[in-house]
Order: structure tokens, then C-alpha cells, then sequence
């Protein structure tokens, strides 16, 4: 009996009761506050765009047109930016994630040579860089101006995320490689088959990372590139809405007046639209990676 009764779970008292519909209430709230700015985005995107300008949607859209999107999808190299982001976005990921990680790896082996000053010279790069013109100087040296390549290469290892995954692989316990080495398995092969199975959550993290500033970033191409072929879908829509807007500061007086306006309301249209265009493929991913990314941003938080 007296096992039995300790299993049952406790009664909750009043306090309990109001305290758990407080929390209920405000992190449904909060959620909310969270959640409505992505749906307002959306509602004014399928919106009649008269009505988004003066301000009447609010919850429901109203006016459904698709009148933003098609006129996005009229934009010259469309096709081709959304691809180029892709890839950038993929191989960029991909690439950086692993040489990143190897890198990690390395610096948690204690007998590899001057690894204190090599670990305090890449830090420091954290910290001290040479700015803007000698990067510049030096892709160019390096022939990534206006190629592909100026997306991948400047960005394969990233110091921050290495030292993120040198902390999560300093855990793991040294008795798993020393099994492995008995056994006759390299470097590559117990980094491979050992390190990188056991170290997704931080992985999936850095990736996560990796990904939203690879989708997000137009400015190197604003940089280094001027090739329409190598343009990312970023900076294309950033260059359309520019245009929008320019064309919409041209008109002045007389009987262009109603065109002005009618111009201005396109463009707020076609920003939120454009928003939405770049915002929702990262939203997209995001849920597939939680679980990793929750995980992968605890690790090393507590020791011992």
C-alpha cells in the first residue's frame, strides 16, 4: 500500500491550478506575439495591395490576388539567382560544417605539433582581421572575383563554430578512438565513422548557422560580384525592389501624380511579397533541425 501510494500522483492545490493557467495564458501569448508577425507578412502578400497601404489587414486577408507574386516571378535570371542560392546555400553549408569540424578535431588531440600556438593564432582571427580592401586584394589574387567560388572558399572554416565544435568533441570519452586505433583506424576514418555520428546535435547547429547567413548574405555578392550569372536570389530582389522604388521617386507632379501613388502602393506590396519570397524556404527547414539545434546549443553549458 505504502508503494502504491506513493506512485499516485499529487493533488493539485489552488495555487497550482492559477499558477499553471498563468503560464498557460502568457506563453500562448508570447507564441502569438511571435507567430502573427510571419502571418501578417503572408495575408498581405495574397491581399488586395490598395488595401495593405492604407492599412485595413489586419487578420484575415482580404482582396485575394496573386497579383505580388506573379509580378516577382517576372523578374529577369530569376531562375537562375534561386539556384545559384541553393547551391551556395548547400555547398556552403556542407563544406564549412566539415572543415570546420576537422579542423575541431585536430585541435582536441594533444599530440599534434605547436597545437597551443596554432589554436591561439586561429582565435585570434576572431578578433584582429585586415579589413575590407586587403580581402578584397587578396580574392582577387586568388581568382574568386566574380566566380562562384567567392561564395565557398573565403568561408570554409569558421573559427567561432570550430571552437563550438571542439568544446561538444573534447567530451566525448578517448577510450572510443583508442579502441579504434588499436584496430589499425586512421585519422579520417575515425573522425568519419566515430567523431561526426556522435557529434550531430552541434553539427545540425553550426549547419543551422551556416545556412541562414549563406540564404541571408547578398552583400559579397554586392562585393565581389557583377556577373548577373553568378548573382544570388538575395541580392537580385534587392536590386529589383531598389529599382521599384527608384521608379517610384521618378514620378513628381501633374498627371503622373496618380501614377506615383499607384507605384508606391506596388512596392510595398512587392517588399512584403519579396520578404516572405526569402524568409519562408529557411522557415521551411528549421523544424527538421530543432530537435538537433536544442540539443547542440546545450552542449558544454554544463560541466563536470
Amino acid at each position: 500500500m505504502t508503494a502504491v501510494a506513493a506512485s499516485r500522483k499529487k493533488p493539485m492545490t489552488p495555487q497550482d491550478i492559477l499558477f499553471n493557467v498563468i503560464c498557460g495564458v502568457f506563453f500562448t501569448l508570447f507564441a502569438l506575439l511571435c507567430f502573427y508577425p510571419f502571418y501578417y507578412l503572408f495575408i498581405c502578400t495574397i491581399s488586395d495591395p490598395q488595401l495593405v497601404e492604407v492599412g485595413q489587414i489586419t487578420v484575415v486577408p482580404r482582396g485575394l490576388t496573386l497579383e505580388s507574386y506573379a509580378e516577382v516571378l517576372k523578374i529577369d535570371n530569376l531562375a537562375n539567382a534561386a539556384m545559384i542560392s541553393v547551391l551556395r546555400s548547400v555547398l556552403g553549408t556542407v563544406t564549412s560544417t566539415l572543415c570546420s569540424a576537422y579542423l575541431a578535431y585536430f585541435f582536441t588531440k594533444r599530440n599534434m605539433w605547436g597545437r597551443k600556438f596554432w589554436y591561439r593564432l586561429v582565435v585570434a582571427t576572431m578578433y584582429f582581421s585586415a579589413g575590407m580592401i586587403p580581402e578584397y586584394l587578396n580574392n582577387r589574387a586568388l581568382g574568386l572575383i566574380n566566380t562562384f567560388w567567392i561564395y565557398i572558399i573565403p568561408g570554409l572554416v569558421g573559427v567561432y563554430n570550430m571552437i563550438l565544435i571542439k568544446t561538444s568533441m573534447e567530451s566525448l570519452p578517448a577510450e572510443l578512438e583508442e579502441s579504434a586505433v588499436l584496430d589499425g583506424a586512421g585519422y579520417m576514418t575515425r573522425f568519419f565513422r566515430i567523431v561526426v555520428p556522435l557529434q550531430k546535435p552541434i553539427l545540425a547547429t553550426v549547419a543551422l548557422f551556416l545556412l541562414v547567413n549563406h540564404w541571408n548574405d547578398f552583400f559579397t555578392t554586392q562585393l565581389y560580384v557583377t556577373n548577373p550569372k553568378n548573382y544570388t536570389l538575395q541580392f537580385l530582389l534587392y536590386e529589383y525592389l531598389n529599382q521599384v522604388k527608384n521608379s517610384a521617386n521618378a514620378v513628381v507632379t501633374g498627371n503622373e501624380g496618380l501614377t506615383a501613388t499607384i507605384q508606391t502602393v506596388r512596392t510595398t506590396s512587392i517588399r512584403l511579397t519579396l520578404t516572405a519570397v526569402v524568409i519562408i524556404p529557411i522557415m521551411l527547414v528549421y523544424p527538421f533541425v530543432q530537435k538537433f539545434y536544442v540539443k547542440g546549443v546545450m552542449i558544454g553549458a554544463v560541466k563536470g
